[in-house]
């Protein structure tokens, strides 16, 4: 028996799913929808969404400009950290769901709604980091999912849905791929995608040239970061999202940023994702490149640890748990010092780091040169011996002579 429900607000960006919600909502709850849309860098996505909102039947829109507190308050702790899942994935998507969910939470509690709803589907990360945020900031709240709950088992369903009510929608049954976009990146999922082997077309992607068109000539670009934190581009400073947003064009034309990849989603299933993200891939390069020079070893290895750990719990949904920001607070100490200029040079689909410069750089050209001025090499052989005394025991308990005693005493 469904829960009775009054008035819900929706997280609202006018695809495909959202916009059949709506509707949906209205005939099986009863319910007033307020359609909530949060500007975290869709572009022009986001023209026209209200007046489509109240045609679908919603009696309230929202939208909510957080593209700044995206990219300070998401976006680069997540690059500090370090966090990259599986290998690839730069965990666009993932950083900005919890965002959302918090600013949706904030509307509903302002307009008097008794339920929250999201347009995941039931396979999906989704639906796991949406409602993590909802339990977190407002445990008191129904939450509403309608793909766990109606008979439309696919967006080919979905599209027809749409037709039968004379709704709008950004996708066909020719173009059927799920996008997602926001300053950090844009994804492609589904449709012909679905299949592994299928190369994506060259008309798939939006933010990125084709490499093989990009020009000629490689590009440089100097990112400068403060504290671990990006705060210029080519020596003018930039507010956050306004350096994402140059990164994203500077990428853009040179090709940089498009990966291809099959991912562990939290539930289990596996799924084949193509991103583009030219500035997000600028940005990590450079970090790195800083830290190079700035962390010692030992912060630096167990920051790469730590960095996995922490990618994982955003990717999962977690981005409120303790865990979290207790990392977040290891980070923030870490990185204070993380401070310089790198310069990567674009070519064709290419970041590659040609230079770095740190006031606070631990590289000094004279040790690492093979001059031996200043540096006593006998101070080595003391320090080879003792720290190869474990493999030393070792091999002695193994070799035969030795075995030989042993046996002799038995």
């Amino acid at each position: 028996m469904k829960k009775p429900v009054k008035k819900v607000a929706l997280a609202y960006s006018g695809g495909l799913d959202t916009s059949i919600i709506i509707p949906w909502l209205k005939e099986n709850y009863g319910c007033e929808v307020v359609a909530v849309a949060v500007d975290v860098g869709q572009a022009e996505e986001t023209s026209g969404l209200a007046e489509k909102a109240h045609k679908t039947g919603a009696v309230d829109f929202h939208l909510v400009d957080a593209r700044e507190e995206f990219a300070r308050d998401y976006l680069f702790p997540v690059l500090r950290a370090g966090a990259v899942y599986e290998h690839d994935y730069l965990l666009g998507t993932a950083t900005a769901r919890p965002l959302i969910a918090k600013k949706q939470v904030e509307v509903a509690l302002a307009t008097g709604c008794d339920a929250l709803a999201h347009g995941c589907t039931g396979k999906g990360n989704d639906q796991v980091r949406f409602e993590l945020a909802y339990q977190s900031l407002a445990p008191e709240l129904t939450i509403l999912a309608p793909w766990r709950e109606w008979s439309i088992n696919s967006r080919e369903d979905a599209i027809d849905y749409a037709a039968a009510r004379g709704i709008p929608v950004p996708v066909t049954k020719k173009e059927p791929y799920s996008r997602d976009r926001n300053l950090w990146h844009l994804s492609h999922e589904g449709g012909p995608l679905e299949e592994p082997g299928f190369e994506p077309e060259a008309s798939m992607f939006k933010l990125t040239v084709d490499p093989e068109k990009a020009p000629n000539e490689p590009e440089r670009v100097a990112v400068s970061f403060e504290a671990g934190v990006p705060v210029a581009v080519n020596g003018e400073r930039l507010a956050p999202a306004a350096l994402i947003e140059t990164l994203n064009a500077i990428g853009g034309r040179n090709g940089v940023g498009r990966v291809d990849i099959v991912e562990n989603r939290l539930i289990g299933i596996k799924s084949r994702g193509v991103y583009e993200t030219p500035g997000g891939t600028i940005l990590v390069q450079a970090l790195r490149a800083i830290e190079s020079l700035t962390l010692e070893r030992d912060s630096g290895h167990e920051k790469e640890r730590l960095g996995l750990r922490y990618a994982e719990l955003v990717y999962f949904g977690q981005w409120f748990s303790p865990l979290r920001e207790a990392l977040e607070s290891f980070f923030t100490t870490l990185t204070k010092n993380v401070t310089g200029t790198a310069t990567i040079k674009l070519y064709k689909g290419n970041a590659s780091v040609v230079g770095r410069t740190s006031p606070f750089a631990l590289y000094s050209a004279q040790l690492a040169s093979f001059d031996m001025t200043g540096f006593a090499p006998s101070d080595s052989g003391g320090f080879i011996r003792l720290w190869g005394l474990p493999t030393k025991g070792r091999y002695r308990m193994s070799h035969a002579p030795y075995q030989a005693v042993v046996a002799g005493e038995r």
